[in-house]
C-alpha cells in the first residue's frame, strides 16, 4: 500500500560560493535546489521537486531560505532533517523541518524578503570572510546613500534596477525598508520588500555605491526611476556579499 505524501517546509542554510544558484542549470547538477533533490530522492526512492522561496544567483549565500517538497516517507521531521544533513555537502544545512499544509508553497505564499549585502571597508584584508563580503575602493559617504534610499522606498518601477530586458511581467515593486550601517570595518545594506527582480538588490547596490563615492548625486535616482533604463543605473554589485536572510509568511 502506498503511503501518503505530506507537504515538507524546509529551512535552509547555504554558502553560496561554489553553486551556480539555487535553481537547476542545464549540464551541471552544482545547484542548491538539485543536492537537495538527489539527497531526497536517495531518502526515498523517487524523484522529489523541491520548490524554493526565490532564486538566488550564482554565488549568492541564504541564512533562511524557504522551500516545500511533497514526501513519502515514515521518517519523523527531525529524521528528515539529519539524514539531509548527513548526506549534503557541508555547505548545505537543513536548519528545520516541519510538516505545512497541503497547499503551502514556498514562493507563492511568501508576502516579503529580507536581504543583506555586504562590504568590506577596513584598512586590512579581510581573511577570514573574504568570501562573503565585497571589497570596494575606499570608504563611501553614508550620509548621500542614506539620502539616495530615502527616494528608492515605497512602490516604485524598478525597471531600471532589473538585468532582464525581456521581463514580461511587471516591474513594480515595494521596497519598505533599507537600512546602511557601518559596524567596525563592515558596511552593510539592509531591504525588505515583497519580492525582487533578477538582480535587483545587486544593482541597488552598485547604485548606492556610485552615490557614496560621488559618481551620482542622491537626487538621480529619481531619473532612474523615471526613465525605467538599466543602463542607466550603476553597475551590479559581485554575487559574494549578498545573503538572503528571511522570508516573511502570514
Amino acid at each position: 500500500m502506498k503511503r501518503m505524501k505530506n507537504n515538507y517546509r524546509l529551512t535552509i542554510q547555504y554558502d553560496g560560493t561554489r553553486y551556480f544558484g539555487w535553481e537547476h542549470q542545464p549540464n551541471t547538477d552544482m545547484t542548491i535546489q538539485g543536492k537537495i533533490e538527489a539527497v531526497l530522492a536517495r531518502m526515498t526512492g523517487e524523484d522529489v521537486e523541491v520548490l524554493g522561496a526565490g532564486r538566488t544567483d550564482a554565488g549568492v549565500h541564504a541564512k533562511a531560505m524557504v522551500a516545500n517538497c511533497m514526501l513519502s516517507t515514515e521518517l519523523t521531521e527531525e529524521e528528515i532533517r539529519d539524514y539531509l544533513n548527513r548526506y549534503l555537502p557541508e555547505d548545505i544545512c537543513i536548519t528545520k523541518v516541519a510538516i505545512a499544509g497541503p497547499r503551502f508553497h514556498a514562493r507563492y505564499n511568501a508576502i516579503g524578503k529580507t536581504y543583506c549585502y555586504t562590504c568590506y571597508i577596513g584598512d586590512s584584508k579581510p581573511v577570514f570572510n573574504r568570501k562573503y563580503v565585497f571589497i570596494p575602493e575606499g570608504r563611501p559617504n553614508v550620509d548621500r546613500m542614506k539620502s539616495a534610499a530615502a527616494y528608492l522606498t515605497g512602490e516604485h518601477d524598478f525597471a531600471a534596477f532589473c538585468s532582464n530586458p525581456k521581463m514580461k511581467k511587471s516591474t513594480v515593486r515595494t521596497v519598505d525598508r533599507i537600512e546602511i550601517a557601518v559596524s567596525g570595518d563592515l558596511l552593510t545594506f539592509t531591504f525588505h520588500g515583497s519580492g525582487f527582480l533578477q538582480h535587483m538588490v545587486r544593482i541597488l547596490v552598485g547604485t548606492l555605491l556610485e552615490v557614496g563615492f560621488e559618481k551620482r548625486t542622491p537626487e538621480s535616482i529619481l531619473t532612474l526611476l523615471e526613465k525605467k533604463d538599466r543602463r542607466e543605473a550603476g553597475p551590479t554589485a559581485p554575487a559574494c556579499g549578498l545573503c538572503l536572510m528571511s522570508v516573511d509568511y502570514q
